[in-house]
């Protein structure tokens, strides 16, 4: 059974930083791409960053782009993604998503597995 298991979410203040971690069982780690997601109340999921299965590319929105990022550590089957520079509207819950040999997808109907989410709130 493959589970994705977030963690790291919580209240911080604008300007803080946060690690989120993506815990995974059940599948061959090494070989999945993997996403973060996220989506704030009343919006659709938009996509946050993504790796390679490989792990030597990255991916970010616009909006995350050089204050967030993600890595993976496949000895641990883990995705990281690090949050600096936290803005009120990077207040969301936050979603790990997995696809097989995953190439980097923004698109979250390409991702096979998600997780049950990490809240992620940022006080002005």
């Amino acid at each position: 059974q493959v589970q994705l298991v977030e963690s790291g979410g919580g209240l911080v203040q604008a300007g803080g930083s946060l690690r989120l971690s993506c815990a995974t069982s059940g599948l061959a780690f090494s070989n999945y791409g993997m996403g973060w997601f996220r989506q704030a109340p009343g919006k659709e999921r938009e996509f946050v960053a993504a790796i390679r299965w490989s792990g030597v590319s990255t991916y970010y929105a616009d909006s995350v782009k050089v204050r967030f990022t993600i890595s993976r550590d496949n000895a641990k089957n883990t995705v990281y993604l690090q949050m600096n520079s936290l803005k009120p509207e990077d207040t969301a819950v936050y979603y790990c998503a997995a696809v097989r040999y995953g190439v980097g997808s923004k698109q979250a109907s390409d991702y096979t597995y998600w997780g049950q989410g990490t809240q992620v709130t940022v006080s002005s």
